[in-house]
């Protein structure tokens, strides 16, 4: 489901097309960011050492949980930004990402590989930008 208050341009007049991200989001509303989220449980304990799609679930069920506290959803997110220790970790951010929010539209984003989050078995960070209609 498409939030209302957002406009996604996934292919702006003379940019190649993205895949797997769109390119512009803009809308109007509240702001909403959220922290880089990694693979705790609310114990602080480490979710899935050593496999990247264990903790890509666990990161989007953080960043649910974190949106919710701000009275958003991940219909409102307009920007993921990924960070993680080995880019073949993509694919699993992006099943788990269309576990969460589906296949389209989907949010602007960008994806880095790292040389070291702060534990060394933390393989992902995962922060998120949204707009909330007032």
């Amino acid at each position: 489901m498409t939030a209302s208050h957002l406009t996604h341009i996934t292919e702006p007049p003379g940019v190649a097309p993205g895949t797997g991200y769109t390119q512009v989001v803009t809308g109007s509303g509240r702001l909403v960011l959220v922290s880089g989220q990694v693979a705790f449980d609310e114990h602080r304990n480490l979710v899935g050492a050593g496999d990247p799609k264990a903790q890509a679930r666990q990161i989007f069920e953080n960043l649910r949980r974190c949106l919710a506290a701000a009275g958003a959803g991940f219909d409102d997110v307009v920007k993921l930004t990924y960070f993680m220790t080995d880019i073949a970790h993509l694919p699993a951010i992006r099943e788990a990402r269309d576990e969460y929010l589906g296949s389209s539209p989907l949010p602007a984003s960008s994806a880095m590989q790292v040389a070291a989050l702060f534990l060394p078995e933390v393989l992902i960070e995962i922060e998120a930008m949204a707009l909330v209609r007032d």
